[in-house]
This record gives C-alpha cells, sequence and structure tokens, in this order.
C-alpha cells in the first residue's frame, strides 16, 4: 500500500473505518484469501481502512442477509465494537438484502459493485469520464430502488460520491429520464473522441494500446516509454489509480514516432455496468494497432488475471487484434517460476521491470518488430552533390548515414506517403 498516501488522507480527515465482508462463493475462481485481499485493497484505494474482516463458508445465499444470521449478528458486535462506519460485501447485495442489513447493523452497508463505482467516481477527472460513471451508478441503483428505503448517503465518505441520496429519494421515471440525458450527453462526446480518433488516424501515427488487470504496471511502462517532451502519467501501487485514458507520444528504436495509450485497470467481477459504461472508452483499443497484455509476473493470481484480462477484451471483440503479452516486475520473481510461459508464443511474450528500466529496450525492440506492416523497410542512397533531403531525413529520425566511396547510405522505416517522396533514391538490395 501507498502509506504516504494513506499519511496524507489521515491528515485530510478521518478515515472510514470499514469491515470487509466475504463468502466461499462469492470469492470465485479466487480462492476467499485472496478475494478479501483484493476487496480490502479496493476499500484502501476508495480512501478507507479496514479494521475488521468477516468470512463464511456457505453452500447458498441467503436471500434475506445473503450470509445466515448469525454472522449478520457477529458483524454487528463487531461494528460496534471497532466503531466502524461501513461494511462492505465482497458479494452483490440486492436492495432489500441491504435493506435489512442497515436495519440490523445500523451501519451504512454497501457491496463490491457500489465501491468499485465509488472509486470510479473518485478517480474520473474528464467530462467523458464522469458521465460514464453517473451513468453506471445510475443503472446500478435502478433495479435496487424497492430495497432501499432512505438510509441516509450524505456526507463525503465510502460510497457516497455517486447520485447518493438524490437516487434513493427519486422516482424510476425520473431515473429513467437522468439515463436517457447522460447517454445522449455521451454520445455528443463520443463524437468530440471520434474526431480526435481520426485526426490521429489520418496522421497515420502507429498506435499501441496497454491493457491488463489493475496495478500491473501499464502507467509505468507507458512512463518509460513516451518521450521526454510529454508529461507523466500519475503512478502509485493502488487499484485503479488510472481511471481516464492516457496517450502520449513515445519513438522506437529507430526515430520512428508511435503513440502509447494506457486504458483503465481491469479487476475480478469487474461490475457489468462499468463494462457498459466505459465500453466505447475501451473500444478505442480497437483502433490499435498493437496491444501490449501488461501481467504483474509476481502476482500468485497471475492466470486468473490473465484470463480476466482476456475475457474482457474478448467482450469488447479485440482478440483478433496482434497481442503482446509483457510480464511486468520480474525483479520481483524467477522467470522459469511464472506460469503460462508455455501456452504462450515465445515471440509474443517479453519480460521486464519497468520500475528498474529492466529490458525496456528489447520491449521496444518487439513493438517495432509488431508494427513492422505499418512501415516499408527504405534502403536509400544519396549522392554527395544531392543531400539537402538526406540531411533532413537524419535530422528528423536521428538516423545515422554511412559514407562510402559511391554515395551516402541510409536504412529507414517509412510510411507509405514518407516513401513516396524519396523513393527515386531507393536502391536495389
Amino acid at each position: 500500500m501507498d502509506k504516504v498516501y494513506l499519511e496524507n488522507l489521515n491528515s485530510q480527515k478521518k478515515l472510514e473505518r470499514v469491515i470487509t465482508v466475504g463468502t466461499n462463493l462469492g470469492a470465485h475462481p479466487h480462492s476467499l484469501e485472496t478475494s478479501m485481499n483484493e476487496l480490502n485493497e479496493l476499500v484502501f484505494a476508495d480512501g478507507a481502512e479496514v479494521v475488521g474482516e468477516i468470512t463464511q463458508n456457505i453452500e447458498k445465499f441467503n436471500p434475506k442477509y445473503l450470509i445466515g444470521s448469525g454472522k449478520v449478528d457477529e458483524i454487528k458486535e463487531m461494528a460496534e465494537l471497532l466503531e466502524a462506519d461501513a461494511i462492505v460485501f465482497n458479494d452483490e447485495l440486492t436492495g432489500i438484502q441491504v435493506r435489512n442489513l442497515e436495519k440490523k447493523i445500523k451501519k451504512k452497508v454497501l457491496d463490491r459493485t457500489n465501491l468499485i463505482l465509488d472509486i470510479f467516481a473518485l478517480r474520473a477527472t474528464t467530462y467523458e469520464a464522469k458521465l460514464q460513471v453517473e451513468l453506471a451508478m445510475l443503472e446500478y441503483q435502478l433495479p435496487r430502488l424497492l430495497g432501499i428505503d432512505g438510509w441516509s448517503r450524505t456526507g463525503g465518505g465510502i460510497g457516497t460520491r455517486g447520485p447518493g441520496e438524490q437516487i434513493i429519494e427519486t422516482d424510476r421515471r425520473r431515473l429513467k429520464r437522468e439515463i436517457d440525458k447522460i447517454r445522449d450527453k455521451l454520445k455528443k462526446a463520443e463524437k468530440t473522441r471520434d474526431i480526435t480518433r481520426s485526426n490521429r488516424l489520418n496522421n497515420n501515427i502507429p498506435i499501441v494500446s496497454l491493457v491488463g488487470y489493475t496495478n500491473a504496471g501499464k502507467s509505468t511502462i507507458l512512463n518509460r516509454l513516451k518521450d521526454d517532451e510529454s508529461s507523466e502519467v500519475s503512478v502509485r501501487n493502488m487499484l485503479f489509480e488510472t481511471l481516464d485514458p492516457s496517450s502520449r507520444h513515445a519513438r522506437l528504436l529507430s526515430g520512428r514516432e508511435f503513440i502509447i495509450s494506457d486504458t483503465v485497470g481491469f479487476v475480478s467481477k469487474l461490475p457489468t455496468k462499468i463494462v457498459e459504461a466505459f465500453k466505447s472508452t475501451l473500444e478505442e483499443i480497437k483502433y490499435s494497432d498493437l496491444i501490449l497484455h501488461v501481467i504483474d509476473a509476481s502476482s500468485e493470481d497471475l492466470e486468473i488475471q490473465y484470463k480476466t484480462t482476456m475475457s474482457i477484451l474478448d467482450e469488447i471483440n479485440v482478440l483478433d487484434k496482434n497481442i503482446i503479452t509483457v510480464f511486468n516486475k520480474i525483479d520481483k520473481v524467477n522467470i522459469e517460476d511464472v506460469p503460462l510461459i508455455s501456452t504462450i508464443p515465445r515471440d509474443k511474450r517479453i519480460y521486464i521491470s519497468a520500475k528498474n528500466d529492466e529490458n525496456m529496450d528489447a520491449l521496444l525492440k518487439i513493438i517495432e518488430e509488431n508494427l513492422a506492416d505499418k512501415y516499408i523497410d527504405a534502403k536509400l542512397k544519396f549522392p554527395y552533390d544531392d543531400t539537402d533531403l538526406l540531411y533532413k531525413l537524419v535530422d528528423k529520425f536521428d538516423a545515422t548515414p554511412r559514407y562510402e566511396d559511391d554515395g551516402i547510405y541510409l536504412d529507414l522505416y517509412l510510411e507509405d506517403r514518407e516513401y513516396d517522396l524519396v523513393k527515386e533514391y531507393a536502391r536495389d538490395v
């Protein structure tokens, strides 16, 4: 955890005290311990602290409380003892279950989905991202209006950054009108993004997208690859630190320019409404020339995280794209112990440590190799009395010419339109 961040939060306000609750059924496909650890990290990412944890092995969910009534009494007792402010369930709750639990425990109750929506509301900074989060929150609350009977959600704490009390007091028809309004606003925002995307595609600059589980190190990789003129993106050891898509200009080893784009991180049981709301943003990946699937090689749940990401990529129909698997954080693990190695072709995987700047040139090399169809391998030869264009190319691509008796030789990877300007200097190979 980012202790500095926690200390800064603590200095600004009293952290909400949270008890987390989970079941073996809700943990699938993770182990209960792993799933609860992730839930606790999510609570931390939302600016609160976990002061207690309760788990239960059950064969089926209790329709009234989700868990057994005895466990509810145990939660109530622990909440009073630890002076907890909220109870967060790892499983998704119905509106009626929330109502029953809050009446029994006398504390604010929310589920994993509500928690993730709250984090997204905290992290969203762009106009479009804020609309997407609001849409997801409204659609999450709509089927739960029946069960929620007015428990106060006001105040600036965990689970309150969405529409909150306003939703509880609003009727279903007004809620649907709000949803329609937001969808209209999103359509207008998408048109603006379409123009930006069109300009980018017309520039014919290759686009490389980073995807993967949250906290796998995508933002650190982006900061390592971006050119010196581009600003850095925020990096903290925290789930969903990056929410708004970030794109930066970068250069290959050959000097060619490309765009490296970061995307929202994935997580197991990512709420369907979030995936749907952010689908238009995630579909930017469709326009990528290459996808880098970043994996935390040191994670004990590497295979589950891999499958989670691949499942979401399948949802947005991009599995047919060229995908390179980037095993990050190899400074923390022996490569031979990393799972999945045998299932991913050797030329489609690479091992790096973005934090330690290890193998980043090798990453650039594999990116360039997989963008080869975007360029023409131009072998050029210039006479000594015709060097104006030569030196413009040398300056633009930071290239090194070879001086021979019969002329000056230069090898470059060029776009079609660039090659058309210099093809008269192409030499026979």
